[in-house]
């Protein structure tokens, strides 16, 4: 029988609704991973509902609970590392070590970075020294990093002004360390209304994808948290990295698709889970040629 792989899931939790591990761990668990979650904060519900109970996890005690595991010697069969939500930049560097004390034990075990800085105008608030830990200390130690438009031009200090501008930006961004950057949700002037575009790169080319965009009297909270988990979860199960980029785009479309015809402002996982293993849509993704600088700075 083939080993089940482990993943390690380092972020926020929600007691009511999906964001987060909440969002992530039961959609992994549900394509086959054994999940160990680990909660940087534990809230009533997210942040979006603009009143939340609950608290963060004292850093020290990251390292702590990771220790715990290897104690009973199981930290060996850690595949991967994902992070998403920290509340404090000493949350952070917790991560970090316990990443390198994961990669002592399993040199090939991966670490998904989910660089979650906050967007205040949708009532999704990160302490400023988390997006400086970001910047100049995850991404280095990344394997692959999964951030949305709004992180993307931050972590270049400008905003992307067409999609070959995109593909640059992500491209700086592999020189920093990751292997492959996945820009979750793509924003640039010219895009289609029309449709939702993420976007794939690595060293050895970029692909583009579209699905149709769904509309939302509020949309819905966790949606990257969703794809970040369900990308990284379909590379420990065998994928390379364009087909798990494909699966998650359809997946995660399907939870949408009934997320919608719910009406719910919640993500209707439980009600989609047969579509997240079993996605009925297809999306292929386009391999973008190879942009010259020229063309960039036209």
């Amino acid at each position: 029988m083939k080993r089940t792989p482990h993943l390690l899931a380092i972020q926020s939790h929600v007691v009511f609704g999906h964001a987060g591990n909440s969002a992530a761990v039961f959609p992994m668990q549900r394509i086959g991973v054994e999940v160990w979650p680990l909660n940087t904060v534990q809230f009533s519900n997210h942040t979006q509902y603009g009143q939340w109970a609950g608290e963060p996890l004292a850093p020290q005690q990251i390292p702590a609970l990771i220790e715990g595991i290897a104690t009973i010697g199981e930290l060996g069969n850690c595949d991967a590392v994902l992070s998403g939500y920290m509340g404090s930049a000493a949350q952070g560097r917790a991560i970090l070590a316990g990443v390198a004390r994961i990669k002592s034990v399993n040199p090939n075990a991966l670490y998904l970075c989910d660089p979650v800085m906050g967007h205040p105008e949708k009532g999704c608030i990160v302490p400023p020294e988390v997006s400086d830990f970001l910047l100049h200390e995850a991404v280095a130690a990344a394997d692959l990093l999964c951030p949305n438009q709004l992180e993307l031009n931050t972590f270049l200090h400008r905003s992307a002004e067409s999609l070959q501008d995109c593909v640059a930006m992500a491209r700086e961004l592999l020189q920093r360390g990751p292997r492959a950057v996945l820009v979750k949700h793509l924003i640039y002037p010219g895009k289609s209304s029309e449709h939702f575009e993420m976007l794939l790169v690595t060293a050895e080319g970029s692909w583009h994808l579209r699905r149709p965009l769904l509309a939302f009297p509020r949309h819905p909270v966790g949606v990257g948290d969703l794809t970040s988990g369900l990308f990284l979860a379909r590379l420990l199960l065998g994928d390379d990295l364009l087909t798990a980029f494909e699966f998650t785009a359809a997946a995660v479309h399907e939870v949408l698709l009934e997320t919608q015809a719910s009406a719910s402002y919640e993500l209707q996982l439980v009600r989609a889970q047969d579509r997240i293993v079993h996605p009925r849509v297809r999306f292929q993704a386009t391999r973008l040629p190879a942009y010259s600088a020229s063309a960039l700075s036209s």
